[in-house]
């Protein structure tokens, strides 16, 4: 990797809105509740509480991925094909969002004694439905965030906003397993009633989701095309698109060490929730859950910390320096999982998750940013700006990605020899299993993400020649 040297400071002109940041950020509620609540809550409500086997549950999540990656390309390419008042993104961003939110609650609609198999038919069909109408706002909002702003180190300002707002939303994955299981909702056996904690809890987040919405559509703007330069842009089909979009190669870096990346933790994710519970709590649902929540804290604390760090390290590094970086780190704390889960000093799986986040979150703010680069390097390609198709793509591809990884979740649960009938009483080998593959699969990927980010190849020069290349082309914007 070529040494990069520090730029200059911001032009008054790139300059995001302080306002403008901090309501784009807020679109993560939508962001995070829409794509994240569900297969936090499907893991306590439809296996533990209704009994349903874990490769039931974690097969209904990898059909639901699936159909997500099906439905990104389509509203990619309506987005980059929209013309209206409003712009290309903010009108699929409001309604993505008014939907998102009303139709929340109706994932944990069943009834109570129903057959397994019909629990799983439910979870396909809503699920699928529910995230085909997430994704019509995640495409857009994610497509906006490459428009705010023309200049290299602009971007990475806007992502650390964006990845630190995430953070509050971030708190409510984490308490809802314990919201769930609170002792408010108790039946008349004294046991919490997960799937009524469930059902009230995203009527709340779905509230949340409709007003983040409102704000992001009311308070951003698409700089591209309200200053001309996509307004006249000529239409594209979705498979000439598509087809541009896969064959730019630092497009299939980043997302190569994405599909690494999220793989290997998307894999574990489930791992994590059942050593706090079986291993660490000793089978207790509401200990761990509990627990849980005190690690979202800490993911949110610990994981801000890591925004100014990777952002700093951004500006000094470059942003390919700053992501191998993250990657070494983060592999030194998946490793270091197998001491910091531990029932003799529980506060240490705090840490754990909080040192987990610390890095996840620098790895996402620098993939967001080198992804605004990647779309100048193609302009330059092909004289258009195609921010909808490169966001669909990628999250179809990782969708996939994320798909497989959660299926083998639950294979890999099963495999350990869980059994959720023995409780806290697990074997010894079943939580062996446990500890080991959450460090080692991990660390797999992100070894695989390091070797191909070595081939990514837009350093801070490149990025910079290539905005000179495009204003000398068509002027600035």
């Amino acid at each position: 990797m070529a040494t990069e040297q520090l730029t200059s400071t911001v032009a008054p002109d790139d300059r995001v809105p302080l306002r403008q940041k901090i309501a784009y950020g807020t679109g993560t509620v939508v962001d995070m509740f829409g794509n994240w609540l569900y297969p936090g809550l499907v893991w306590p409500v439809f296996q533990i509480y209704l009994g349903v086997w874990p490769g039931l549950v974690s097969a209904a999540l990898m059909i639901n991925r699936l159909l997500d990656a099906v439905s990104d390309p389509v509203f990619g390419w309506l987005s980059d094909n929209t013309r209206s008042r409003w712009g290309r993104r903010r009108p699929f961003v409001l309604v993505g969002a008014v939907l998102s939110g009303l139709t929340l609650p109706l994932l944990f609609v069943v009834g109570r004694g129903w057959a397994p198999i019909s629990y799983f038919w439910f979870m396909v069909i809503s699920s699928g439905i529910y995230i085909t109408i997430v994704s019509s706002f995640a495409v857009a909002y994610n497509s906006l965030g490459n428009e705010l702003t023309p200049d290299y180190q602009e971007r990475t300002s806007v992502f650390s906003f964006k990845s630190g707002i995430q953070k509050i939303p971030e708190i409510g994955l984490f308490f809802g397993a314990m919201f769930v299981t609170s002792s408010l909702f108790n039946g008349a056996d004294g046991k919490p009633d997960i799937l009524f904690g469930a059902q009230v809890y995203t009527l709340i987040l779905g509230a949340l989701m409709i007003l983040a919405g409102i704000v992001v559509f009311a308070f951003t703007r698409e700089r591209y095309y309200e200053r001309g330069q996509v307004r006249t842009q000529a239409k594209v089909g979705i498979a000439d698109s598509i087809y541009k979009t896969l064959r730019c190669r630092p497009f299939r870096a980043q997302v190569a060490m994405a599909v690494a990346y999220g793989m290997g933790t998307s894999m574990v994710g489930t791992l994590g929730y059942y050593a706090t519970v079986y291993y660490v709590c000793h089978g207790d649902v509401t200990l761990g859950s509990r627990w849980n929540f005190v690690m979202g804290l800490s993911n949110t604390g610990i994981g801000f910390l890591g925004i100014p760090f990777f952002s700093i390290l951004a500006a000094r590094l470059g942003k390919i320096r700053a992501m191998a970086t993250q990657m070494v780190l983060a592999m030194t704390v998946f490793v270091a999982t197998w001491w910091l889960y531990t029932p003799s000093v529980p506060w240490l799986q705090v840490l754990a998750s909080g040192l987990i986040a610390f890095t996840g979150v620098g790895f996402w703010l620098l993939y967001g940013s080198i992804g605004a680069d990647i779309i100048d390097y193609d302009e330059l390609e092909h004289g258009q700006r195609r921010e909808g198709a490169f966001t669909a793509s990628a999250n179809w591809i990782l969708k996939v990605g994320f798909a497989v990884g959660i299926g083998a979740s639950g294979l890999i649960l099963g495999a350990t020899g869980f059994d959720e009938k023995l409780g806290g009483a697990q074997s010894p080998d079943t939580i062996f299993a446990i500890r080991f593959w959450l460090a080692a699969i991990p660390v797999i990927g992100l070894l695989i993400a390091l070797v191909v980010l070595l081939t990514f190849g837009l350093t801070r020069e490149r990025v910079l020649e290539i905005r000179r290349q495009l204003e000398a082309r068509r002027g600035k914007v």
